[in-house]
């Protein structure tokens, strides 16, 4: 079974090709970050105008990459939700209009599941069940993930996501657009421990997050005293550790109370070194060991819209209408459980 998939949820363009027994056969994305640059955050209708300009130019790179034809599809998948409802609409709308003129199912696909199951392009993909933590700009979540599409929370954030955190940070000490990586990398040349930023919701117990304080705190550093380059570094140092800390000490809470010692990071936050080593460490002192999609798979991309959609299309998930279905709100736990499912990928058979 050979599938396509397309995303545009937010600010990157990106189709694939994916092959139920020959693995990813190619995957094309562009990036609107110098677009958006400008402006300092995504700005939603440049988002969607883009989308419709980079798409078609991107399906057919993809599919001449993969060496395939439309013929040869079985399915199209696209990204229905969460995100930028015009966004969202652009690659629907693409999506649903080919798969009507090729008589191809069109599987409306949920930008979360296909983060959470990004790792399965590895070699090594995650057993099942295990523990997922999935950290991005708009999304901090522990997830108990059973199978492919039995998804149990168990705790979220209530404000500020991991990565919105970082990239409010990073705003506040003028760093450029987009500022969760430029944090990250300053934070690496930062002294530990100048700088001791809350890390709340650790007083008590549960496993949901808050990182809004943190903001504030940072905010209150900037200010104190001019910033100079050595400064900077050292408030970047310490915000890089005051989140991960964070994010390790609810996901250790997690791995007790579930049992659960293999663990999936996954999410543009889940790019970060610092956390990923953390992370490696926790899961081995617990014998477990931690599950990650390679770095270019953590930020939204088409190829792990292109392995949920394939998982849902074997378990007949596709749409049985012609609507284009886009919601820029929608729950990952709406989604219905995918049964026993075996795909091959890469020519290795992963079972959920």
């Amino acid at each position: 079974m050979r599938i396509l998939a397309i995303e545009s949820s937010c600010d990157e363009s990106a189709v694939a090709v994916l092959d139920e027994a020959r693995g990813l056969l190619s995957h094309a994305l562009y990036s609107q970050i110098d677009l958006h640059r400008v402006y300092g955050g995504v700005v939603p209708e440049l988002a969607s105008r883009d989308h419709i300009r980079r798409l078609l130019p991107l399906l057919r790179q993809a599919l001449a990459d993969a060496g395939t034809t439309l013929a040869e599809l079985d399915g199209v998948a696209y990204t229905a939700g969460p995100g930028l409802v015009g966004a969202l609409l652009t690659g629907a709308a693409l999506a649903r209009s080919l798969a009507f003129a090729r008589g191809l199912p069109a599987v409306p696909v949920h930008h979360l599941e296909g983060h959470l199951l990004a790792p399965m392009l590895e070699d090594e993909p995650p057993p099942f069940p295990h523990l997922a933590l999935l950290v991005s700009g708009g999304h901090t979540m522990l997830i108990e993930v059973r199978a492919p599409g039995d998804y149990h929370l168990l705790g979220e954030t209530r404000d500020d996501a991991a990565g919105e955190a970082f990239d409010k940070s990073a705003k506040l000490l003028g760093l450029p657009y987009p500022g969760g990586p430029e944090l990250a990398r300053l934070a690496r040349v930062g002294r530990a421990g100048e700088f001791q930023f809350p890390r709340p919701m650790l007083d008590r117990p549960g496993f949901e997050f808050s990182f809004s304080g943190l903001k504030t705190a940072v905010s209150l550093a900037a200010k104190e005293r001019p910033l100079t380059d050595e400064r900077r570094a050292d408030i970047a140092r310490g915000v890089q550790d005051a989140i991960v800390d964070t994010l390790l000490a609810k996901t250790r809470r997690a791995m007790e109370a579930t049992g659960l010692v293999d663990v999936v990071v996954a999410g543009g936050v889940g790019a970060n070194l610092a956390l990923r080593e953390g992370l490696a460490q926790l899961a081995r002192r617990h014998g477990g060991r931690i599950y990650h999609p390679r770095i270019e798979f953590c930020t939204d991309n088409a190829a792990m819209i292109a392995v949920a959609g394939l998982l849902r299309l074997k378990a007949g998930g596709a749409a049985d209408d012609l609507a284009i279905h886009a919601r820029a709100q929608w729950p990952l736990f709406d989604l219905g459980p995918l049964g026993a499912c075996d795909v091959s990928l890469n020519g290795k058979k992963k079972t959920g």
